[in-house]
């Protein structure tokens, strides 16, 4: 008895290094090294090559290489994004020969998913070729091939359920669900198949063999039906349609036959001569149409035989009429041969290559709620520096605790001289004037990456709408527009970062230029500041109890601020790492409740922070009414609070506030234009992909066109148009464009990472918002994505931003960027589940 094998798929040649280390060095957080995957990354190319060009044996050891591949495809794909798979996978259709004419028929798509749906394709065939040559006369033969079919019908039935999802593209007709429904109906009915021939071997009860062969009479049924479809009944070799017709008549007449042995033991005489009369018709019918089914022409005459005695018996002993056999009771079934589950893995001892690369779900939801964190920190963080900020410019235009110190009328006041100090130490005037200077520079180089990069785009499209224009109807190609919506919506997003900057910079510009007079003095050596102080008339009467009670109130204000630094630190240093929580969620429910997990594990985190953080400034109102109170029986007390002496201690106050400020926001002001660089060079690189894929394009669809117009013209058939993948590889992107020019701090700012908790400076918006996208709104056309994971700007505290209450400008102590709305969550990243868009370069890949 002969098994029907399917034929395996061929593909094309296809290296993994280089985009494989491009992937996983731009997208993953883990792999700031490429050097750390290469042998990982050289280990799964050794597998593609053995799985997909090894010549294989029809053994279990064959099938070894394929599970090995296979499962790691399945892993890999958890984790990179589908939208960043730039590798193109070349399949031809398994049950295609070709022609001189036509040729092959193919399939080529950037897709782990679609490279997963060939070979476990492959899986199932070569688990049919297995089953084939087994030896049908030996248990161990039977056993191996029923399992290797019944592992085949489960894979093609798993892959009729799944392969349209897994590509969203008109497959090639051996990927059509209707034909993988067709061989997953054959492949189960060659396994009870299977079955019964052990039975009819083992000479098992006729009632067991008649059930089992009536199954295989019902399954090889349905797969005659399946296979017999007008959609995919060309596929078939021409012997496959009437093997599965010789086999089903074959099967029936042996489960009437067992049935009928039946039915002579309990003496059911006539319901026994109408089964041997069907019998030996389906059985001497299967047997006479040629094939192995001849070897199975002895059931013909042993139904034979027993029909010529049966009615012997009838017509001398027992007289019973024969039964029509349309109203006999049916024959029962034993369904043996059943579709399987998918394993967990194929392979033995299965390893995962990538296992520190982390799923993409997962990654998804830690990215999520870090900026959930970023902008709880950022709100709770910025309202303790505002806070902070309130108290110094009041205490600054109190002339506090100057005025406390300024016993003598001639010296510096302690915390004149502390001020000055910190002020030389940090680098004075010149370093302030040097940052500034930096950053029309880096805005400058920021700027020209964003314009070339929107000239790419401009240029692309309007030699699209030229060519659309000249060609009209005949020029069918996706327009640029529909393709290039997010490069554009993330552009726009870019710009207006960038003009967001360009006022920050003017407001820190125009603050240093208020207080540069102040920061100038505090720069100078401390004989110098001595010298530029006007003296003072008396001294401070140190002992009065107006001084005392505001000395015991600057103690707290001293021990307000320490407390609020360590409560700063704490908000930005407390760490959650739920990957662990998330990984469970994912396993437990295929999703990531993101959400739920979130918010309860910042409510457990920062609950008691924030309640410190509000109890903090409820402190500060009930203090400084205290110290202005003091403060006004004080200077009553004094009498000399408005000379000339204390105005230059006020400005001087507030001029080493402004300078600290000043230093943080422009620290983080090169850090954000160092950073943007990064985020506008991978974004850059994107278009630029794209912009030579749609090129690359243009020209093939502008060959084929000339080639069509000069064949028509020549009155000859066209030839059929070749794709990038049939001419021999598959097309590289162009060489990355070269940032530009950085100055000596540019050049040293480190990328930036999703790791990183340094506080991101120009988010131009109220606390915890980022002006930047963090992910496009909506998901890009494949293969040619914008980065479904921007690397995202560390989300710390963000000192540009405008909070309730803000310090009135007139001490110096805004913030310069209005509050703008803080965008919702689910805007920045996509839901789970959504599906790309199944554009750009093959909206719908016709196979050839």
């Amino acid at each position: 008895m002969e098994f029907i094998a399917v034929p395996i798929k061929r593909t094309s040649e296809q290296d993994l290094v280089r985009p494989l280390k491009s992937i996983i060095a731009s997208s993953y957080s883990t792999a700031d090294n490429p050097a750390d995957y290469a042998d990982a990354i050289q280990d799964m190319n050794k597998l593609r090559a053995s799985a997909t060009w090894k010549s294989f044996d029809k053994t279990e050891s064959s099938l070894e290489v394929l599970y090995r591949y296979y499962d790691q495809l399945v892993a890999t794909e958890a984790k990179i994004p589908a939208q960043e798979v730039t590798i193109y996978f070349k399949w031809k259709d398994a049950f295609d020969k070709g022609s001189w004419l036509s040729g092959r028929q193919s399939l080529t798509i950037a897709s782990f998913a679609f490279e997963r749906v060939c070979i476990l394709f492959n899986i199932a065939a070569l688990q049919s070729q297995i089953a084939a040559v087994q030896n049908f006369e030996s248990d161990d033969g039977l056993k191996m091939a029923a399992k290797m079919l019944q592992h085949s019908a489960s894979n093609f039935h798993y892959l009729k359920t799944t392969v349209m999802s897994a590509i969203h593209q008109e497959p090639t007709p051996d990927l059509n669900p209707e034909t993988l429904a067709a061989l997953s109906q054959l492949m189960q009915a060659q396994a009870q198949e299977a079955f019964a021939l052990k039975a009819i071997r083992d000479q098992m009860k006729e009632a067991i063999i008649a059930k089992v062969c009536a199954q295989c009479d019902d399954y090889f049924g349905e797969a005659l039906k399946a296979m017999q479809r007008e959609s995919v009944k060309s596929l078939w070799e021409r012997e496959w349609l009437t093997t599965v017709s010789l086999k089903q008549s074959l099967y029936q007449g042996l489960a009437e036959y067992y049935q009928s042995r039946i039915c002579n033991a309990d003496k059911k005489v006539g319901e026994e001569i109408s089964r041997l009369q069907r019998a030996e018709s389906l059985l001497r019918s299967a047997a006479s149409r040629g094939g192995d089914v001849e070897a199975w022409g002895v059931y013909a005459v042993r139904a034979q035989q027993a029909l010529t005695s049966a009615k012997k018996d009838n017509d001398f002993i027992y007289h019973e009429r024969v039964p029509d056999p349309k109203a006999l009771p049916p024959i029962g079934k034993a369904a043996i041969a059943k579709i399987l589950s998918q394993p967990e893995h194929y392979s033995r001892d299965f390893r995962d290559l990538f296992a520190q690369l982390t799923p993409v779900h997962v990654q998804q939801a830690m990215a999520t709620y870090e900026v959930r964190k970023a902008e709880l920190v950022n709100m709770e963080v910025g309202r303790l520096r505002e806070a902070t900020q309130t108290l110094n410019g009041v205490l600054a235009s109190l002339n506090l605790p100057a005025a406390l110190e300024d016993t003598s009328g001639t010296a510096l006041p302690a915390s004149i001289r502390e001020k000055a100090a910190t002020v030389r130490g940090d680098g004075g005037l010149q370093a302030i004037q040097a940052q500034l200077d930096d950053l029309p520079e880096l805005l400058t180089r920021n700027k020209e990456i964003l314009e070339e990069t929107q000239r790419m785009l401009d240029e692309e499209a309007a030699s699209d709408d030229q060519l659309r224009g000249q060609f009209a109807a005949k020029w069918t190609r996706t327009p640029s527009a529909k393709l290039t919506e997010s490069f554009q919506q993330n552009g726009a997003k870019y710009r207006q970062i960038l003009a967001n900057a360009v006022q920050a910079d003017a407001v820190v510009r125009a603050k240093f230029d208020a207080n540069r007079a102040g920061i100038e003095l505090l720069s100078r050596p401390e004989a110098e500041l001595v010298a530029a102080t006007p003296r003072g008339e008396a001294g401070v009467d140190g002992g009065s109890p107006a001084a005392q009670r505001l000395r015991a109130l600057m103690e707290r204000v001293d021990a307000i601020k320490s407390d609020r630094d360590a409560l700063e630190c704490q908000l930005k240093s407390a760490t959650t790492d739920l990957k662990a929580k998330f990984l469970e969620g994912l396993q437990a429910d295929g999703a990531v409740s993101e959400s739920a997990i979130s918010e309860e594990t910042l409510a457990t985190t920062y609950g008691p922070l924030r309640t410190a953080a509000a109890e903090s400034l409820r402190k500060q109102e009930e203090l400084l009414a205290e110290v202005q109170e003091a403060n006004t029986e004080f200077v009553a007390q004094r009498g000399s609070g408005g000379s000339s002496r204390d105005t230059l201690f006020k400005d001087l106050a507030t001029a080493h506030d402004v300078f600290t400020e000043l230093r943080g926001n422009l620290k983080e002001g090169l850090k954000f234009y160092n950073d943007l660089t990064q985020l506008l060079l991978t974004f850059q690189n994107k278009v630029s992909d794209f912009c030579f894929a749609r090129k690359t394009e243009k020209e093939e669809l502008m060959k084929d066109m000339t080639s069509t117009l000069a064949n028509q013209t020549a009155g000859t058939t066209p030839t059929p148009p070749q794709s990038q993948a049939a001419a021999g590889g598959v097309r590289q992107p162009p060489p990355r464009p070269p940032p530009p020019a950085t100055t000596a701090a540019a050049s040293s700012a480190p990328p930036a990472t999703s790791g990183d908790a340094t506080p991101n400076p120009y988010a131009g918006a109220p606390p915890g918002a980022l002006p930047y996208p963090i992910q496009p709104q909506a998901a890009m056309p494949q293969p040619y994505a914008p980065f479904p994971f921007y690397t995202p700007m560390p989300g710390g505290f963000n000192p540009y931003g405008t909070y309730p209450g803000a310090m009135p400008q007139q001490h110096g102590y805004g913030y310069p960027y209005p509050q703008q709305q803080q965008q919702q969550q689910q805007q920045q990243y996509p839901q789970q589940g959504q599906q790309p868009y199944p554009g750009y370069p093959y909206p719908r890949q016709q196979y050839r």
